[in-house]
């Protein structure tokens, strides 16, 4: 318990520093920090109200043994003491610190020839569809289609916090066995398509000072050169 006493202390340091950076007038000028503090904010916000949940369960608990007339009612703090300690460690785990941004998805026909591209496009559907349910926007930004009406390849955009938590595990070869619509004898093909998540990179200001540059210049001789 003394561990988790000091990682809960950790926790509430780091919460509050952050709420003090992002009212910090140097820091709320600055997009890029203050696009970090707030992220680091939302990061920590679920923890650390865990964390106070955590601290008034425990004391609930110790009000109840020390109390006769709430003895009763000891074994219930406990069951809540325990889970929201598992709750609580559980949250605390270092996550991905790209799990927050938005993704950019490529999606391609594998095997299986215009079956494959038609497959790819039948994937492109699917995963539009789950990232809208899940309250995400998807953006096409590049796609080109096949004759058949499928994918041969095609570049989204999913928007929204948390999108690459959600789409990391999307990435790889998928699979699928069904009678294409292309096989005119009702036979199961085999097609895939391979899919390539990455999380969005960021804007970022870059300043070359003139010190860093070298121009060369040259000039041509004979008739017409400059």
């Amino acid at each position: 318990m003394a561990a988790l006493d000091d990682l809960v202390a950790e926790l509430e340091r780091s919460y509050l520093e952050t709420q003090r950076r992002m009212s910090d007038p140097a820091v709320y000028n600055d997009h890029r920090e203050v696009a970090g503090a707030g992220r680091k904010l939302k990061e920590l916000e679920g923890p650390y109200k865990l964390a106070q949940q955590w601290k008034q369960a425990r004391a609930d608990l110790d009000a109840a043994r020390n109390d006769p007339e709430l003895a009763e009612m000891a074994s219930g703090y406990a069951a809540d003491l325990e889970r929201l300690e598992e709750e609580l460690k559980l949250s605390m785990v270092e996550r991905d610190p790209a799990d927050d941004k938005d993704v950019i998805v490529e999606i391609r026909g594998g095997e299986g020839g215009e079956e494959g591209k038609l497959w790819a496009g039948d994937l492109a559907k699917l995963l539009q569809r789950y990232a809208e349910r899940r309250g995400f926007t998807w953006e096409e930004i590049e796609v080109a289609p096949s004759d058949s009406g499928g994918l041969k390849e095609g570049v989204f955009a999913i928007k929204g916090d948390g999108a690459y938590s959600v789409f990391k595990y999307e990435g790889g070869t998928h699979r699928v066995q069904r009678v294409p619509e292309t096989e005119s004898q009702g036979r199961i093909h085999t097609s895939t398509a391979t899919v390539a998540v990455m999380p969005e990179a960021e804007d970022v200001d870059v300043e070359i000072a003139d010190s860093d540059l070298k121009i060369d210049v040259y000039r041509s001789s004979g008739p017409g050169g400059q």
